[in-house]
């Protein structure tokens, strides 16, 4: 079988987006998803998503990490809606399923604005902060973050977590709403140029503890800029939005 797929990345986290409408990809496949994503053997990204339709949204977003293993991402959220518009499924807005539930979007000269799930989830810890924004995320402030040990302090703390464990984001305040984040990402098993719910998930943490009172932060990750917004309302935040690049890297075919 031959496969027609593009590639897609925002600020750093890159995808292999498949338009899966007419449902010809075997994504029970979990070997071929991997083989996909491997950096050495095949195409190479961060992971697989899938673009269906839907009876009820405008299509329906269907992420895979890079182990095969299925959750939500943000900035595979963003680049899905910039492939959506690409498929002309889309124009400029957007109302779509996930697996975390519905995300409305937003997509102007490139950039995506992506409304993400309410959370409520947000445990305070001796030195972090658990917060579930569509996937699990342990939050952990440090000094001197470019010289951080990310990937073993990152792997040690992930299978801290019970089964799926959790992706961990570590930041260094630099003003009173710019935080920088390096995150370890589960089901890629390594340090990422940036993460979507990771950036998400450090901006919620940070206005919980009271690092910041601003409720719009802006997030330099590894791979470029990011930017999220809330609304907090008796401990729970809504209203939340993810924004930042979606950039299309190249399109090519593959033989499965």
């Amino acid at each position: 079988m031959n496969l027609e797929f593009y590639k897609y990345q925002g600020t750093g986290n890159d995808f292999i987006m498949i338009d899966n409408r007419s449902k010809k990809f075997p994504k029970k496949n979990i070997a071929l998803i991997t083989k996909l994503c491997n950096r050495n053997f095949g195409i190479g990204a961060d992971g697989v998503i899938l673009v269906e339709n839907d009876s009820t949204f405008d299509f329906k977003m269907i992420y895979f990490n890079a182990d095969g293993s299925q959750t939500f991402c943000g900035n595979g959220g963003r680049c899905t809606v910039a492939f959506a518009k690409y498929l002309e499924i889309i124009n400029t807005e957007t109302n779509f399923i996930a697996f975390d539930g519905k995300h409305l979007a937003t997509i102007q000269n490139g950039i995506v604005s992506l409304k993400m799930i309410d959370v409520d989830c947000i445990e305070i810890k001796n030195n972090a902060v658990y917060a579930y924004t569509g996937t699990q995320h342990h939050v952990e402030l440090v000094d001197d973050l470019k010289n951080f040990p990310v990937l073993e302090k990152g792997r040690e703390i992930r299978y801290s977590y019970n089964e799926p464990g959790s992706n961990v984001n570590f930041t260094e305040q630099i003003n009173d709403s710019t935080f920088r984040v390096r995150t370890y990402e589960k089901g890629v098993e390594n340090e990422t140029l940036a993460c979507g719910t990771g950036v998400t998930a450090v901006a919620i943490a940070m206005h919980k503890t009271g690092k910041t009172k601003n409720n719009s932060i802006s997030l330099p990750v590894e791979g470029g800029n990011l930017e999220v917004s809330f609304i907090e309302e008796n401990g729970i935040y809504k209203n939340v939005f993810l924004k930042g690049p979606a950039t299309f890297v190249f399109r090519g075919n593959i033989k499965i």
